[in-house]
């Protein structure tokens, strides 16, 4: 069963998930574009509210996370007219204002992604309008009616973990429910703060291969493909079920506001 939707939650509690729908304005070959995409949401909240934007580039957690550019690559490069979309999850309902004014005061001046410019063609922010867009509240995820003790997670885009000192690219269960309850923390009301957890979970199948994610200036390595948690604690089964439909809004692990750790729930 999916969690329902509320049609008008209170913004602060929201969790958006908005899907940009960009046509290629020139022939060019598309390099690195996450550090592109970042800065251009940024821009868009600039113009919306310079003072929300400006308290997001000092926090250490960023409110949203970024997809990657999807769409065709042609080897020899965009031609005008292309598709591409990528997606922008707000994990602070009280963005969303912002941002939309932000991008309706950016018009129809073209974006740059590298070398390639782009127009929007679309803005898709209500479920049933795109299949990646989508709406929820942390109320309503922290009080699913289904738990389930086998979680299925798809790791969409290059995934990795700051594990003590070193990265680590295999998608452990304590770091990927402990990397989502811990911006859970962050971003929820504090009547819905789940309490410290020792996470005993088992991985019981996965099939994953590690991809490179091409950044500003270098590039990052991490794990894509699928990972099965089996949970034998109720109370922890519980907790990862939320998590699990909110790594949908926050992805997990490192750099998720530059395309890494996009994350979907899986459901058997």
């Amino acid at each position: 069963m999916e969690p329902a939707l509320l049609s008008s939650p209170p913004k602060s509690t929201s969790l958006y998930a908005l899907v940009i729908q960009l046509g290629a304005a020139n022939q060019q070959i598309i390099d690195a574009t996450s550090w592109a995409l970042h800065t251009q949401v940024m821009d868009w909240l600039s113009l919306g509210d310079p003072q929300i934007a400006d308290a997001i580039y000092h926090s250490q957690d960023t409110p949203f996370s970024l997809s990657e550019l999807m769409g065709y690559r042609r080897q020899r490069g965009t031609q005008p007219g292309d598709d591409f979309t990528f997606r922008i999850s707000l994990l602070d309902g009280d963005l969303i204002d912002p941002l939309l004014k932000g991008i309706e005061q950016w018009g129809n001046k073209p974006l740059f992604l590298g070398q390639c410019s782009f127009v929007i063609r679309n803005i898709y922010t209500l479920p049933g309008t795109h299949p990646l867009a989508d709406l929820s509240d942390y109320a309503i995820l922290a009080n699913m009616d289904k738990i389930s003790d086998d979680i299925t997670l798809k790791f969409l885009s290059p995934t990795s973990f700051k594990q003590k000192r070193e990265i680590q690219l295999f998608p452990l269960p304590e770091l990927v429910f402990g990397s989502l309850l811990r911006r859970w923390n962050v971003f929820t009301p504090e009547e819905l703060k789940f309490a410290s957890v020792e996470w005993k979970a088992l991985v019981s199948a996965y099939e994953l291969k590690t991809h490179a994610l091409k950044l500003e200036s270098s590039s990052e390595i991490g794990a894509k493909g699928w990972v099965r948690y089996r949970f034998q604690d109720a109370e922890q089964a519980k907790i990862a079920t939320t998590l699990a439909y909110f790594a949908n809004f926050a992805g997990v692990g490192r750099k998720t506001a530059m395309g890494m750790g996009q994350t979907c729930l899986v459901n058997s």
